[in-house]
């Protein structure tokens, strides 16, 4: 196996000679091409990465362009057309944003090359011109943290009054979108009265979440709940209230159990979560391809299983690699 990896920083000249090199080692091996969301971001995609090279680096028939948009849809755009170029046998795109990409999977699905959608899906238009979707169901996720969130509350008597604040992830994100809308559609059903005060996005950065629950904390004096998009922003929003001395009262849930919402977990200082492996994530998302170019019948959406972890369960789960 031999692995072709580009950061989001390389230089366009470069980048194409790089994938000018021809992409066979042997007349068996299949190329695929990857390009993701944003790895600096944050650790969860720094480990699903490195999984995804160990998994393919352990196929010797599996050659792999590894590219990084750094979260730049016109940069993700380019590499995908690079890819095109490329020939590759198939591609696997994690989308910068659902919506803007849909032109380079279409082109890349012209060309007879099969896409991949790996953790956050495309916009729902884009859905022809892709073979299959590899992750989490994001809204059954954000479903599960709305529970979690509820029996909480009703373990503690306050089900009919608690107050909550959302934060968001990536604004036009998938991911961010379809965990919003599983958490604030299936809230209401378990918990009629619960009220969410407020929702605002973090972009899936900790300390960006942090500034986010300080404007939560002085505009709001009574609240009982956070929701996160995931524990790197979870852990942010429990940073700020800590600081703030009302830590003690609130209950926070995230989803995508990071290693530090898991140790805030045993510190008893965060409820639960939505347990999710970057490791399961990167090696589905390339035993799809593979399949795929198999001529298997793939589903559409090819979900993993992400359960509930809370203070309650979590001695049931590995502490998170990420």
């Amino acid at each position: 196996m031999k692995t072709m990896r580009f950061s989001a920083l390389t230089a366009t000249t470069a980048l194409a000679a790089a994938l000018a090199a021809p992409a066979f080692a042997q007349d068996d091996s299949v190329t695929i091409g990857i390009t993701q969301n944003n790895v600096g971001v944050d650790s969860y995609q720094t480990t699903y990465e490195q999984a995804f090279i160990d998994a393919a680096e352990a196929n010797p028939d599996v050659e792999t362009v590894v590219l990084d948009a750094g979260g730049d849809v016109a940069r993700q755009i380019a590499q995908m057309q690079d890819l095109i170029q490329q020939e590759v046998d198939a591609i696997i795109i994690w989308p910068t944003n659902g919506q803007a990409v849909i032109p380079a999977v279409r082109e890349a699905n012209q060309a007879g090359i099969p896409v991949i959608v790996t953790n956050s899906n495309i916009a729902e238009a884009g859905f022809d011109f892709v073979n299959s979707f590899s992750g989490p169901d994001n809204i059954t996720q954000g479903s599960r943290a709305a529970e979690i969130m509820c029996d909480r509350f009703k373990d503690l008597g306050i089900e009919d009054e608690a107050q909550i604040v959302e934060i968001t992830g990536q604004p036009g994100y998938t991911t961010a979108i379809e965990r919003s809308d599983g958490f604030q559609d299936r809230l209401p059903e378990v918990c009629p009265n619960v009220t969410l005060l407020d929702s605002q996005p973090g972009d899936w950065n900790r300390e960006r979440a942090q500034q986010v629950m300080e404007a939560f904390l002085v505009q709001y004096d009574d609240i009982d709940g956070v929701y996160s998009g995931d524990d790197n922003m979870g852990v942010g929003a429990l940073n700020a209230a800590i600081d703030a001395g009302r830590a003690e009262d609130i209950v926070f849930v995230g989803a995508t159990n990071f290693a530090v919402g898991y140790d805030a977990m045993e510190r008893g200082e965060y409820w639960g979560s939505i347990y999710q492996s970057p490791v399961d994530d990167a090696e589905a998302a390339l035993q799809t391809a593979l399949d795929v170019l198999a001529g298997e019948d793939v589903p559409f959406f090819n979900y993993f299983d992400t359960p509930k972890i809370t203070q309650e369960n979590m001695d049931e789960f590995d502490r998170p690699v990420f």
